[in-house]
């Protein structure tokens, strides 16, 4: 079973060579590509230095992870964010878990660095809603490439690209849900915002999704909100 690695970027130089070094370094990895949106750091260069296929492509990350699996050659594709720290034997877990010929796909247990009160409330609310069937881009999803195929794959759109390929892969059949061993993602893009701020938000996008508002509109409204310093408070912009 061959799988394939997927990373999108965008100005990674600072993170991304553990990560790099850690799926090159696993028998069961046999390519890494990293779809890069437009970085104006070093980022490309670090990549291919480490020997991973570097694509170019439009910013956005639905679009980023499509090229790549567009590219990809594997039996089993995973996608990963580049602030993600995985452990040696991630990849043995997946093969494990796909020898299981009824599993279509899955994800990792998720866990946010930084050892605060709120790093561990946002792993215990990541694996509340996990146990909801609902999953997210940094907790390493992977798939069957038949399978990723059949449902259309990921689609470029402006937001939510990965929760809409989740919704799609639930319905093919049985995923899996790996605890051990599990990915460690970066707190950075909670930082100073509450708690219930975090919630009412999760809630909000979901809904207006699911009234099938345009991605490219939730992409506006999401991006209206100001995560900004001063006890987490996410803010409206003030009109220009």
């Amino acid at each position: 079973m061959r799988i394939s690695v997927i990373i999108p970027t965008l100005n990674e130089e600072r993170g991304i060579q553990p990560l790099l070094l850690s799926v090159m370094a696993m028998d069961e990895v046999a390519e890494v590509i990293v779809a890069d949106g437009g970085s104006e750091d070093k980022t490309r260069d670090l990549a291919r230095n480490l020997g991973a296929e570097v694509i170019e492509t439009p910013k956005g990350r639905g679009q980023q992870l499509r090229s790549g699996a567009e590219r990809a050659g594997g039996d089993v594709l995973w996608f990963l964010h580049a602030d993600t720290e995985i452990r040696s034997e991630c990849g043995r877990a997946i093969c494990t878990a796909l020898s299981d010929p009824s599993v279509v796909g899955g994800n990792f247990r998720l866990l946010f660095d930084g050892g605060s009160e709120f790093a561990e409330w946002l792993t215990g609310f990541y694996s509340d809603m996990r146990e909801r069937g609902f999953y997210y881009g940094d907790s390493g999803i992977f798939v069957r490439r038949p399978v990723y195929d059949s449902i259309g794959g990921i689609r470029a759109i402006a937001l939510m690209e990965d929760y809409d390929f989740v919704c799609r892969l639930e319905k093919t059949g049985e995923t899996v849900n790996l605890g051990k061993p599990a990915l460690i993602t970066s707190s950075r893009r909670f930082q100073n915002r509450r708690k219930w701020r975090i919630v009412l938000q999760w809630i909000w996008l979901h809904m207006l999704y699911h009234l099938h508002v345009s991605p490219d509109l939730l992409a506006r409204l999401y991006r209206s909100q100001d995560h900004s310093p001063g006890e987490g408070a996410i803010r409206k912009k003030p009109a220009k």
